[in-house]
């Protein structure tokens, strides 16, 4: 395999999609050297499959609002790899949606599943629309008209979408419903869901629970005591949310949490319940801002900037692609970071994760790190198979033991010859040796 080849004959195949072939490089320069070890990989071309998606659905979504006005976004599912299992990937509501991310998105998320045990494949999906400024009744229209197309192309055992930014529990509900009116069947195709008709425990937190489990675990790998160390945390959503809740659960201080104003330093910690409900009101609040905070508990806030100029001992990236770039990472070498931990799928730009591992700092990536969101939602579909409720300790014990599954294959696959250990490429090979696998199991179809 030559990596520079196929990279330019996907750009020259999908031009205009960045943020796609940014993540394809990243995990061919990494499984170049054992992909060519195996001829068997190259006979059937599976590195020229694995990057093309099976299929894409492009459709216009028209739906009224308030004033009676139709409005038009449009929808998409991007169905990339199913050869260990159903499609699995979340589903995104924000104005950036475009092709390129939810590709690269799904293609993130075929390797992120093979990592994680479970039987899933990859896939992702989304919309152009915002539900920032919208009311509860138009945020029910436009999820009823989006799932009035999606519906056809989903199934318990063919692609089962979930949240993502943009979409929580009450759009996956209005999703689901919209979907179970349809199909007049009540099967487990959302993930995300309420309690009440399906969902799981710990759907909201798992997420930033399983980066915490994986970041405790790099630490007690590399004799690093995870108590006492401080965090800076980007985002303040269930994701954010979640990670600052168990990292202070396991003794850890989160000190920065961040949002589009700017961020906020709490020298004390975000570390009492007042300050977690907080947290949530101001996501509930709609206004994607972090400054009120600081007024109300004496933080610090820094109009404009972002949390990574701060000196940490750990830094997770946990709000979007690329929002870690070179110029941060630098500034978090030079204030002596010790681990930084990828929370949003590809946080740091291609420049910062490669500056990170020259520097040799530990730097583990979205595609392990965040595995605990589409866990626990595997967990979910598993429950709705079987038709029951698992308690928030059964399924904590097993989104614990799913992680540290993960850490142990990409420490195998990982362990360079000076002993650092390079979760990037450690995380590709082991997601990668598993989907390929299957693929030539399968054949060629």
């Amino acid at each position: 395999m030559k990596t520079s080849e196929i990279i330019a004959q996907l750009e020259a195949k999908h031009p205009g999609e960045p943020e796609f072939i940014q993540a394809v490089r990243e995990v061919l320069l990494s499984i170049e050297d054992i992909y060519n070890q195996h001829p068997e990989f190259e006979k059937n071309k599976i590195v020229e499959r694995l990057v093309e998606p099976d299929r894409i659905f492009t459709f216009r979504i028209p739906w009224v609002d308030d004033k009676g006005e139709v409005q038009i976004n449009l929808g998409y599912r991007v169905q990339f790899n199913n050869a260990i299992g159903p499609y699995k990937g979340g589903t995104r509501f924000h104005h950036t949606v475009n092709l390129s991310t939810l590709k690269f998105l799904g293609f993130e998320q075929t390797f992120k599943n093979a990592l994680s045990t479970l039987p899933m494949g990859g896939g992702k999906g989304g919309s152009d629309f915002s539900p920032k400024g919208k009311s509860e009744r138009e945020i029910m229209r436009f999820c009823q008209a989006y799932v009035t197309e999606l519906y056809k192309y989903i199934g318990p055992d063919m692609d089962v979408p979930a949240g993502d930014v943009g979409v929580g529990g009450r759009e996956v509900g209005f999703m689901y419903g919209m979907y179970k009116k349809l199909t007049r069947e009540c099967t487990g195709t959302f993930t995300g869901k309420g309690f009440e008709f399906g969902g799981s425990r710990l759907r909201p937190e798992s997420t930033g629970y399983g980066a915490i489990y994986m970041v405790n675990d790099i630490c007690k790998q590399h004799n690093i005591e995870f108590k006492g160390k401080t965090v800076a945390v980007s985002g303040f959503g269930n994701v954010a949310w979640g990670a600052t809740m168990k990292a202070t659960e396991l003794g850890a201080k989160v000190v920065c949490i961040s949002g589009p104003d700017g961020y906020i330093y709490d020298e004390n910690g975000i570390n009492t319940q007042e300050k977690f409900d907080y947290m949530c009101e101001l996501r509930n609040s709609g206004n994607d801002v972090v400054e009120p905070y600081a007024k109300k508990f004496g933080a610090q806030f820094f109009a404009g900037k972002k949390p990574w100029e701060h000196k940490v001992d750990i830094a997770l990236p946990c709000a979007i692609q690329n929002e870690l770039n070179l110029e941060d990472a630098k500034k978090l070498v030079a204030n002596g970071v010790t681990i930084v931990a990828e929370v949003s799928n590809m946080g740091c730009t291609a420049e910062a994760a490669e500056f990170f591992v020259e520097k040799r700092i530990i730097f583990a990536p979205g595609k392990a790190v965040n595995c605990g969101g589409v866990s626990c939602s595997c967990l979910e579909m598993s429950q709705n198979a079987a038709h029951i409720y698992w308690s928030e300790a059964e399924v904590d014990e097993r989104l614990h033991q799913i992680m540290k599954d993960i850490h142990t294959q990409c420490v195998e696959y990982g362990k360079e010859p000076d002993g650092y250990i390079n979760y990037v490429k450690g995380a590709n090979i082991a997601g990668f040796m598993k989907v390929a696998k299957a693929m030539i199991g399968q054949g060629v179809c």
